[in-house]
């Protein structure tokens, strides 16, 4: 059998998967009870270099469980992309993680990866605070940890730590390394991190931590290769998704993004609202005396360009459609990134690359083209037919500003920290 690193990344409503095989016996040396120097905890985990290798790491099989509260849905791919997997579940039927990580799981032990060796289990999990700069295995310690920092980010992190939980029951000798969204931001200047709060409140744990850590780590690793001068240069990386955010990368280090405390800072995203004035709270407090709870449900859920449209969160429907609402979602989408691209491109002095990425920047060609238009003045020369065909290269070869697509692959990353974690 071939030792393999399976890597979970718990969303909201769906659960990605992917099976990556290690060359050699990597797993298992490094399989078995966890010591106490590697375990988490109350100790500074290390921080990892961006431009970790794969170091051998071959995908093999790749899925996800998606729409887990309305039509659950399974399908897997293997490397080149065949289905050699799928199942619907019956009308009605409703998931959470847990249910989705315990169907991948058994799956995972079917014929069709018997081949299979699972060794390791990475998790993506969205807040690390302030303890978590870098990845680490994960032990009961590192779960109380994490679990404090639930209020951070709550539609997600109770996700992330249920499957790791449900992994931990399933596979209790399976060692398993959580790495964070928000690490990578860490690196970021103190200023940069700081609210303008009473100091007690920073000293609480109140700041800009930022997010889609993972994402940005990824694109950093490969600009190495498909432009050096990008990765040793200003390079904004714009992940827009259902989550969207950007991300101002100086020699492939964080300098500045758009999240903030919370995943709802910065753009509009599907349904989260972006950054939005703190006395439109307190008026929703005071005024419409609504409560906290229900205040979360429209900043998180009711927002964005749902919130604007009234039709739909998602892009695809709101180009096709001719509703007026919703051409205004999207412009307000073009025009906050443009907003934010200045603000990032201030932050660096000045601007070599333009990468998109993510569901929207890698596949919505219409909205690529209207953020290249608006940011012309900052030397962007958009290749129209180049962008028609999603890059990866789509500027013009005139262009100051180099403008790239390049699909992110947060799953890769997490197993190279979870390599790299366990193989130390």
């Amino acid at each position: 059998m071939a030792d393999a690193i399976l890597v979970l990344n718990a969303g909201s409503s769906s659960l990605k998967f992917s099976l990556f095989r290690v060359a050699g016996d990597w797993g298992r040396a490094t399989a078995g009870p966890q010591s106490s120097k590697s375990a988490g905890g109350s100790a500074e985990p290390r921080p990892q270099p961006p431009d970790a290798g794969s170091d051998g790491l071959a995908l093999d099989v790749r899925g996800n469980v998606d729409s887990l509260h309305s039509s659950p849905h399974f399908a897997a791919y293997d490397a080149e992309g065949n289905r050699v997997g799928e199942h619907r579940w019956d009308a009605g039927v409703k998931l959470d993680g847990v249910d989705a990580a315990h169907y991948v799981l058994h799956w995972l032990q079917g014929d069709s990866v018997a081949a299979h060796d699972v060794r390791a289990v990475g998790h993506r999990v969205v807040h690390g605070g302030l303890d978590f700069t870098g990845p680490v295995r994960i032990d009961n310690n590192v779960l109380t940890q994490l679990e404090e920092l639930v209020p951070l980010a709550p539609l997600h992190q109770p996700q992330n730590l249920a499957v790791i939980r449900a992994v931990a029951q399933a596979l209790p000798d399976t060692p398993q390394v959580a790495s964070f969204d928000t690490s990578f931001h860490r690196q970021r200047s103190h200023l940069d991190q700081l609210y303008a709060l009473p100091r007690r409140f920073t000293d609480a744990g109140i700041r800009r931590y930022g997010f889609h850590g993972l994402s940005y780590e990824y694109i950093a690793s490969r600009l190495r290769d498909v432009d050096p001068a990008a990765h040793a240069g200003r390079t904004i990386v714009a992940h827009l998704g259902n989550g969207a955010s950007m991300c101002a990368l100086g020699a492939g280090k964080c300098v500045a993004t758009t999240m903030g405390f919370t995943a709802l800072d910065g753009l509009p995203m599907g349904t989260r609202c972006g950054s939005v004035d703190p006395g439109v709270v307190l008026y929703l407090i005071d005024e419409l005396h609504l409560d906290a709870r229900r205040i979360e449900q429209a900043l998180y859920s009711e927002s964005g360009l749902l919130g604007i449209s009234g039709l739909s969160s998602d892009m695809r429907t709101l180009l096709e459609s001719s509703d007026p609402k919703a051409k205004e979602a999207i412009d307000y989408f073009v025009y906050r990134i443009g907003r934010e691209l200045g603000s990032l491109a201030s932050a660096l002095g000045g601007l070599d690359a333009l990468v998109f990425t993510a569901g929207i920047g890698e596949h919505a060609a219409p909205i690529r083209s209207a953020v290249c238009r608006d940011a012309c003045w900052l030397g962007v020369e958009l290749d129209e037919t180049k962008n028609a065909a999603g890059g990866p290269q789509i500027s013009r070869p005139t262009s100051r500003v180099a403008v790239w697509v390049i699909p992110t692959d947060e799953e890769l990353m997490i197993a190279r920290h979870t390599e790299r974690v366990l193989a130390a």
